[in-house]
């Protein structure tokens, strides 16, 4: 028997048409977004806002555009900072701060946050108070930590550390309250010790969540870098925008700005690279 597989055979009366999905909407709600799509829409809303930022400086009077210098002009003053000003030990400084006092941050936080949403008694001693403290303004602080610690780099590295402690904490107590009460139920019925129910389901379980909570949260840390530097600095980004400050240098404080969100941003990759790494079966199931 021949069969006739000619692509031009018509389609009989009994076979259904191949189903084509409809193309998916740029307002889809929940839609889906490939990684070049992600790419292309990030990059395109970066360059609309250094686009919009550079029509403003157009757009502003000429002599008042020293106060709104352009893309260029920023950027050129990086460059320039970098090549004449040793700007770049003024960045490694700011980010050893930064990245030590987040790391002493999460070594008070992750053990207490655990601990709290393991044990519902030592969170009702607990939490009240740390909800409290996530009220209190880091920058309140800074007369206090002159007097206790002096213009030093402890005292700035305290500051960014209280920026972001207690918020930290906060958030992980949410990633381990929300691991599933059958894990922990099912670790009970085999026998497992409150050791190894809080070692090896609870933080498991929420490794991920933690991990995302303390991307978030280091975002906060750089958004109190300037303050941190700002009294009796003399390196740092914040230093260097300070001395800009006084002489009404607005593209120096602008390059500051421009190079903590670089930073800021490479930071962030970071992290989601970390995340990717350690924990591949998150994005699998996405």
């Amino acid at each position: 028997m021949n069969i006739d597989n000619s692509p031009d055979k018509p389609i009989s009366q009994g076979e259904a048409p191949l189903f084509s999905p409809p193309k998916e909407k740029f307002f889809s709600v929940r839609g889906t977004v490939s990684g070049r799509q992600g790419f292309v829409l990030g990059l395109l809303g970066l360059v609309s806002l250094f686009a919009l930022w550079q029509l403003g400086h157009w757009a502003t009077p000429e002599l008042q555009r020293k106060f709104l210098p352009g893309v260029d002009e920023v950027v050129g003053k990086i460059i320039y900072l970098l090549i004449n000003k040793d700007f770049i030990s003024d960045i490694g400084v700011s980010l050893y701060r930064i990245y030590l006092s987040f790391f002493v941050a999460c070594l008070v936080a992750v053990p207490l946050g655990l601990i709290m949403g393991c044990f519902v008694k030592v969170r009702a001693l607990v939490n009240p108070t740390v909800g409290g403290l996530r009220y209190l303004p880091a920058a309140s602080f800074v007369p206090l930590l002159l007097v206790y610690l002096g213009p030093t780099d402890t005292a700035k590295m305290a500051l960014l550390f209280l920026g972001c402690v207690f918020f930290l904490i906060a958030l992980i107590l949410d990633n381990v309250l929300a691991v599933p009460k059958e894990f922990v139920e099912s670790a009970q019925t085999m026998g497992a010790d409150r050791k190894h129910i809080i070692l090896r389901v609870a933080l498991p379980a929420a490794a991920p969540q933690i991990l995302d909570s303390m991307r978030n949260m280091i975002a906060v840390s750089w958004t109190y870098l300037v303050i941190a530097e700002i009294v009796a600095a003399t390196d740092g980004i914040g230093a260097v925008m300070m001395r800009g400050a006084k002489f009404l240098h607005i593209d120096i404080i602008m390059a500051g700005i421009l190079t903590i969100g670089v930073l800021g941003v490479l930071t962030d990759i970071l992290f989601r690279n970390a995340s990717r790494f350690l924990f591949p079966y998150v994005y699998t199931r996405k």
